[in-house]
């Protein structure tokens, strides 16, 4: 994995202590967005980069714009000091998988990290709350009559926003993880969105789904 943060004793202190978990090593650190592409296109990919927000030169958002666009296969986990609900729903829908503040204890970085590897996303439950308070203010409304949607693929998009892997959802389903990846790409498609954490907050946002 990497790391990028422009506070040098910060990133340094990640790098070593993600080091220090059990199947996780540093590819690399980056100070910024640009560093982390440069790196990036020099053939250091990462599987997982955690990505601080407000960085000088390219930010996060840039950044992860970037990757989601051109290495979609690396999974983004935006750091940030901020808990603002508008900068959280923004680099989730850019792209990242998760969101944890600096202030997170060492336990919960590694479950976020383990997170985003095994489930695809990470949200603790004071960033889902934000969230969700921030799309109930967005004001952003569209006639749920508009949108078509069977009964398997209500039960996905329900199932979308708990805890639950791809795996335990096609369990619980009784579908081949194969097709639960076909209704995932439909309803990306459909709702124009690139990730499941993307997925969830449009159903949110919608009122699609029971929260």
């Amino acid at each position: 994995m990497a790391v990028a943060d422009d506070h040098t004793l910060l990133r340094k202190a990640l790098s070593k202590l993600i080091s220090s978990y059990e199947g996780y090593t540093v590819l690399f650190e980056a100070e910024n967005g640009i560093e982390v592409k440069t790196k990036i296109t020099q053939h250091s990919v990462p599987d997982i980069l955690l990505l601080d927000v407000n960085m000088p030169g390219m930010d996060g958002f840039d950044t992860v714009q970037w990757i989601h666009k051109n290495y979609p296969h690396i999974k983004v986990l935006a750091l940030s000091m901020f808990s603002d609900e508008k900068i959280i729903i923004r680099m989730l829908r850019l792209g990242a998988k998760g969101y944890v503040l600096k202030n997170i204890d060492p336990e919960e970085l590694k479950n976020a990290l383990d997170s985003v590897v095994n489930k695809d996303f990470y949200l603790p439950e004071y960033i889902s709350g934000k969230i969700i308070s921030g799309l109930n203010r967005d004001g952003d409304e569209l006639d749920k009559q508009s949108i078509f949607l069977t009964e398997k693929e209500k039960e996905f998009l329900q199932l979308i926003c708990s805890e639950l892997t791809y795996k335990d959802i096609a369990i619980k389903l009784n579908l081949s993880p194969r097709t639960i990846d076909d209704y995932r790409n439909a309803l990306f498609d459909k709702f124009s969105v690139k990730s499941r954490v993307g997925l969830a907050i449009y159903a949110i946002k919608k009122g699609l789904v029971v929260v």
